[in-house]
């Protein structure tokens, strides 16, 4: 019984660390609530956003994005691992919509997928990477 104990202990921070990463499907929102960088590419700047719990949804984040002293504000929301968010510069009209997913093996601290301006054709790749708290 001593050895199963000893072993028992020995694991339990290999199983606290599997529990502390968790798969795409298994992100919720608290997981994405603090500062974000974002990498968009073909647009020259990059830009830091703050996710915060929404005041209204439970299932969805609401913040702040700022780009190099450009700000807006930015909604969102997480299912499956499936990622969707819109941004506004002036929280009346959406600006640019954001839809990706968090990436495999990532622990929830990176989401991959599509920025695209409202109005435009081309929608560019991004990489939504959270920063250390």
């Amino acid at each position: 019984m001593k050895k199963v104990a000893c072993l028992l202990l020995l694991l339990s921070p290999l199983f606290a660390a599997a529990q502390e990463c968790p798969r795409p499907v298994d992100v919720k929102v608290p997981h994405l609530l603090g500062m974000w960088h974002a990498v968009i590419e073909g647009v020259p700047q990059g830009a830091t956003l703050l996710f915060e719990k929404h005041p209204l949804y439970t299932a969805s984040v609401s913040g702040a994005i700022n780009r190099n002293g450009d700000k807006g504000v930015v909604s969102g929301e997480l299912e499956d691992g499936e990622f969707s968010m819109e941004e506004s510069a002036d929280g009346r009209r959406i600006f640019a919509t954001w839809v990706g997913a968090v990436v495999e093996g990532s622990c929830g601290r990176e989401i991959r997928g599509t920025w695209q301006r409202d109005g435009a054709a081309l929608a560019h790749p991004f990489v939504l990477r959270k920063l250390p708290s």
